[in-house]
């Protein structure tokens, strides 16, 4: 599956319909962005029941700052519309191999006890 363009019109709608969702914020000067872009395209061509987005910081401003963006390239997965990672710096393939099977291997029944948990402590 190839990758796809999110926006600030489409960023919730994509992570609430989809089971898990990684997207790459980047930049065209980035010049880690541009290395790490050929390494998301690949996963995304051997993972095809995962969306692989992306956000294209200087375009979307507003969603890249709702993000809590501060470095390029970041990668961020969510997984049954909860944020389940977030981290900058461009990954080779086998670290972004990890990072999937991590996701996919996630108990979220667990995911959500521990948010709760959270919740109520604060």
């Amino acid at each position: 599956m190839a990758t796809t363009t999110m926006t600030v019109d489409n960023f919730e709608q994509v992570i609430k319909e989809n089971d898990i969702v990684l997207v790459d914020f980047w930049a065209a000067w980035c010049g880690p962005c541009r290395m790490f872009a050929p390494v998301f395209e690949e996963a995304s061509k051997k993972h095809e029941d995962i969306v692989f987005a992306k956000v294209d910081t200087e375009a979307e401003e507003e969603l890249a700052a709702a993000a809590n963006i501060t470095s390029i390239p970041t990668l961020m997965a969510f997984r049954d519309g909860v944020g389940v990672f977030a981290q900058p710096g461009a990954l080779p393939a086998q670290a972004l191999e990890q990072v999937i099977k991590a996701v996919r291997d996630l108990d979220m029944d667990e995911v959500r006890k521990d948010i709760e948990k959270h919740r109520q402590a604060e």
